[in-house]
């Protein structure tokens, strides 16, 4: 039998930390409510999520004050100009259309 362990594992090793991205399941549902907005809005729209947006933050935002994943702050997450948007009252389109 080789050093490397059963199946070919490195034993003493210790092991690396799961990348950027990957959380602990939900398995409490305390954040069901949210994932079933989301959701539901995705198949209402026909799949767009820029028009999901504003549920896909109150996801995440529920997820980091339930510890289901590591707080960050919004912005790095993709959500700092968007909210800019939002507030100028501007919506996806126009932003499309004047960046053209």
């Amino acid at each position: 039998m080789s050093a490397g362990g059963a199946f070919g594992g490195n034993r003493g090793l210790r092991p690396i930390p799961p990348e950027k991205g990957v959380f602990p399941l939900d398995h409490m549902h305390l954040c069901d409510l949210e994932k079933k907005e989301y959701l539901s809005c995705l198949k209402s729209s026909g799949h767009n999520s820029e028009k999901c947006r504003h549920l896909s933050k109150k996801y995440l935002q529920c997820r980091m004050e339930k510890n289901l994943m590591a707080k960050q702050d919004m912005s790095e997450l993709g959500f700092g100009k968007e909210s800019n948007m939002e507030a100028s009252g501007q919506n996806v389109n126009e932003r499309i259309d004047n960046q053209g």
